[in-house]
Order: structure tokens, then sequence, then C-alpha cells
């Protein structure tokens, strides 16, 4: 009686995923289960769910909701599965799986766009590359098209992945030779080094890098931007000295603020040899920026007083003074009111940061900065220029020196 009551039970739990699931997910020529199952226990029926899952033909998400359907029957209660597939995607996903598998019709391009956006996890993106796959084989058997999808649909798979943290699937997004139909691009690149940054990851951002190196992609402006920007943000200056090079070495040409991070880091390690050849190479780049003419917009105000800094460690004040007068005189009334934020900056907090970055003579350093910014203040007046300017702050940069 025990052993046929069991059987019962058994062949309503084997039939359970032929109604969860589409037909095309499931081998009809599945074979049936025994009915001579010795007694079972609870702590058996994990072990019989993944024996009854082994002859399915169903993706691999799909065996988490299965081993719920087979278990619940033998078990007093059942474990609810964290990070499976969503709703909204899994019906998306069946919906074109069908399409391609059993209709052997093109799907309407919105569903595989709409299962795009509406990836909310890791399970959600095993299944959109999986359907790219399906897709990518219907495309060349039925519809004779060799080419890969668009570029652009590739950007925001590459989106996507970076918005739910699947890195690893976005890394295949870069890849030149691969079996999902993508077209690597720039873009989607620095998507994800946009993951990186936001991470502060500099490990993702090399794996990126090597990835665009060996798939043979362009690099680009907005790139070195976010390349830099990882630098600056994780303290790392062997790596932004490496991958300006290599960006140089492109001719990549370099954006107004990748230059002012690059020459912010110069001059907050206290580097002037490095920072006077950042400005050398901004300089050509950009002739109406150049020191004696000032910047035009707040940002080219910050690299501009960053250049400034460098005539402090050099111990030249007045030319300093000299040099915020031009853009002083030159600068509308709106904007002003920011050089006196940069100017502030370059007063309380830059001088704390070349002390940290110094390894040697700190205090000599310090009483050359303690000389040399007051007396750029005192000429800045001098020549008419109205600054107020605390120097509480730099007062408590001797603290480091402990």
């Amino acid at each position: 009686m025990q052993v046929a009551g069991l059987a019962r039970r058994s062949s309503r739990a084997f039939r359970a995923p032929f109604s969860l699931f589409p037909k095309l997910l499931i081998n009809d020529e599945t074979p049936s289960p025994s009915p001579n199952f010795p007694p079972i226990s609870s702590r058996q029926c994990h072990s019989l769910s993944i024996f009854s899952l082994q002859n399915l033909r169903i993706p691999e998400w799909q065996h988490q909701k299965c081993m719920l359907a087979f278990t619940a029957p033998f078990c007093s209660r059942a474990e609810v599965v964290e990070g499976s597939p969503t709703e909204a995607v899994s019906e998306l996903y069946g919906k074109i799986l069908e399409s391609v598998k059993v209709k052997r019709s093109a799907p309407p391009n919105a569903w595989l766009w709409s299962l795009i956006e509406k990836c909310r996890n890791k399970d959600d993106i095993k299944l959109l590359f999986d359907i790219l796959q399906h897709l990518r084989i219907f495309r060349l058997s039925n519809l004779r098209i060799h080419d890969n999808f668009n570029c652009n649909l590739c950007l925001e798979v590459a989106k996507a992945c970076s918005r739910v943290g699947a890195i690893d699937f976005g890394k295949k997004t870069l890849w030149k030779h691969n079996k999902y139909g993508l077209s690597p691009t720039i873009r989607s690149a620095n998507q994800l080094l946009s993951y990186a940054k936001m991470h502060r990851d500099p490990k993702l951002m090399v794996e990126v890098m090597k990835l665009l190196k060996r798939n043979d992609l362009p690099l680009q402006p907005a790139t070195a931007d976010v390349v830099f920007s990882i630098c600056y943000d994780t303290d790392n200056w062997e790596l932004i000295s490496k991958y300006s090079q290599r960006f140089l070495k492109a001719e990549v040409k370099l954006r107004r603020t990748t230059f002012a991070t690059w020459m912010e880091f110069a001059a907050n390690r206290g580097d002037t040899e490095s920072l006077w050849k950042i400005e050398k190479l901004r300089s050509d780049l950009y002739k109406q920026h150049t020191l004696k003419s000032g910047f035009s917009c707040a940002k080219s105000i910050s690299s501009f007083c960053l250049s400034l800094q460098g005539f402090v460690l050099e111990q030249k004040p007045d030319a300093a003074a000299a040099i915020i007068q031009v853009l002083y005189q030159i600068l509308p009334d709106s904007k002003r009111p920011e050089m006196m934020v940069e100017l502030q900056k370059l007063v309380s907090e830059w001088p704390s940061e070349v002390i940290k970055h110094q390894k040697e003579d700190r205090k000599a350093l310090y009483a050359a900065l303690q000389a040399n910014i007051p007396a750029m203040i005192s000429s800045l007046l001098s020549m008419g220029v109205a600054v107020s300017v605390n120097t509480e702050d730099f007062r408590r940069t001797e603290a480091l020196l402990s």
C-alpha cells in the first residue's frame, strides 16, 4: 500500500513540469519513471528531484523551479529560491523561444528589446544570452542572415549587464567572435568602465582594457575620461601613467576634463615635472587655453588652477598671482565666484594632498608652502583682485608632519 501510494504521488510530480513550461522545452521522448520506488523520507526528496530532471531538456534556470515542483509533494516545506528569473523576462523568453523553435518564424523585434529592458537580475541576463544564441542560430539557418545584431542592441545588452551587475556576461559583449551575434563596440566597453568607476574597481578596468586590445576596438576620448577618473579615484599613478601612454600612442584627442584629472593627480603628488609635461600636451591640443589666456568655462578654471600649483611648488608666488589676475579680468562676473571656490581649494585642500604624497622632506615642503601661499594671496590683493580666502584649513596641514 505504501509503495503504491508513493508511486501515484511520484507520477503526479513528474507530470508537473509539462503543465508549467512550454512543450518546446521538454523532450517528448523522456522515459516514464518507474513505479517501483522504495519508501522515501523528507531528506531524500532533494536527491529524487535532481534525478527526475536529468532527462529534461530545459535551461538551467528552470531546474530551480522544477526542483520546487518536485520537492513540494514529498517535503513538509518548500524553500523559496532567490535570484530566479523575473516573471516578465521568463514570459518573453518563452514566447521568443516558441516562435523560433516551434513556429519556425521570426519573433517581433520588440520582444527582444523588451526582454533586454526588463532584465532585473543575473538570472534574467542568463535567459537573455540563451535566447540571443537561439536567435543567432535561427537567423543563420532559417533566414540566411550572417551579420551580427546591430551595434545599438549590443550596447543595450551591455547596459543591462552593468545595471544588474552581471559583469562576466557583460565582458562577452566585447568579444569579436561570439556565439550570441553581438557586435562589440567601444560604447559597450565604456558601459563596463563606468561600472568599474562606480565601484572603484581598477581590476575590472584593467580586464576591460585588455579586452579592447585583444578584440581590436579603437580607443576614444570618452574611454580615456573614465579610465583616468578610475586611476585618480583609486590613487593609482602607475596605471594612469601606463594608460596615458597608450592613449597618446593611439593619437586619441584627450578631453579638457581628462587633462584636468591628470594634472590634478600630478599636482596632488607634488610631481611638478609631470605636471608641466601634461600642461605642454594640453596646450598643444587647445591653443586657446594656454596659461596666459585662461579658460572660458568653469571646468577649465579647475585645470587652470592646477597649473598655478606648479608655480607655488616652484616657489613663484608672484607668477601664480599674475596668472590669477589675468583669469580674473577675462572671466565674466558670473564665473568669478567659481574661480574663488577653486582658489579656496588651492589654499585649503591641495597642500594636505601634496604633503600626503610626499615621501621625503615633508617639513621643507610645508615650510615652502607656508611662505608661498600667503605671498600669492598678498600679491593678488596688491594687484586689485578682491579675494577672500580662509587659511585656517591650511594651518591644520601641519598635523600631517607628525
